[in-house]
């Protein structure tokens, strides 16, 4: 396993834990790459049964408060995110394990897209999901109020696999907030839990999969997946690139709309 800034890789038995635990906002984008790199080590590592993602500090994953910036954007650095993001949602998608995203805080941007990859999700009552993208001023966060670009880091690929169309894009065009409790009272993730019993809850569900045949689960996982690999290709590209369009028509314009007509 290589060595990493952004993670940190933990095992327990036949579960292995990745911990989003970056403080260093230069190095935002980290995790966006670095699961991916974790994941493509662990697809191929027999001890391991079930993977885990969660944070720290009470949240999973959040956005630098203040963002975002049009500027900043160079072809190396978003050629490089590209590729991570791209490699962590396939790896997610392909691996033949089950991923558990163990939502222990606010899940905001690339945040509420990775825990909608995982295939099992497990939330505090508390945490604050939302996809800011179409309202980055608004959300919790705060930050520009004339900024929004397509919620291209994921959203538009595995938000509406969990929830009915309407819903979806009420929740990604409006920004929608909706607790861990809300989200698990209307089915769309698999619980939420106080704090103290995340852990615990998280473990036992782990521990149930491992006692699944291994290789039944896994193809089991592969049939269940196709689908999404295949939303995933149709979608994710083309999101992406809409995204980084609204970051240049932002750095170029003035105009709170990110356009100078329309």
């Amino acid at each position: 396993m290589p060595a990493f800034n952004t993670i940190a890789v933990t095992r327990n038995g036949q579960i292995a834990t990745l911990t989003i635990q970056s403080k260093d906002r230069k190095a935002l984008t980290g995790p966006h790459v670095e699961i991916g790199a974790a994941m493509a080590e662990l697809r191929y590592d027999n001890d391991v049964r079930v993977v885990v993602i969660t944070g720290t500090d009470n949240a999973f994953f959040l956005p630098p408060k203040g963002s975002p910036k049009a500027s900043g954007h160079t072809p190396g650095h978003d050629w490089d995110l590209t590729q991570g993001m791209h490699r962590t949602y396939q790896s997610i998608i392909e691996i033949e394990k089950p991923v558990i995203a163990k939502v222990n805080g606010n899940a905001i941007g690339f945040g509420s897209s990775l825990a909608f990859a995982c295939d099992l999700i497990v939330a505090t009552e508390n945490a604050i999901f939302c996809d800011h993208h179409l309202a980055m001023g608004k959300s919790i966060q705060g930050g520009r109020t004339d900024f929004g670009t397509v919620p291209g880091d994921g959203g538009t690929v595995f938000v509406p696999l969990h929830m009915a169309p309407c819903l979806a894009k009420e929740y990604l065009w409006l920004a929608r907030e909706m607790t861990g409790k809300e989200l698990a009272a209307a089915r769309i993730i698999n619980a939420a839990v106080p704090a103290a019993k995340l852990d615990a809850t998280v473990d036992a569900m782990a521990k149930a999969l491992i006692e699944r045949t291994p290789y039944s689960l896994a193809l089991a996982k592969r049939a269940a997946n196709k689908s999404h690999a295949a939303r995933f290709n149709l979608t994710y590209d083309l999101a992406w690139s809409y995204e980084l369009l609204n970051f240049f028509q932002h750095g170029q314009h003035v105009d709170e709309r990110g356009v100078s007509t329309l």
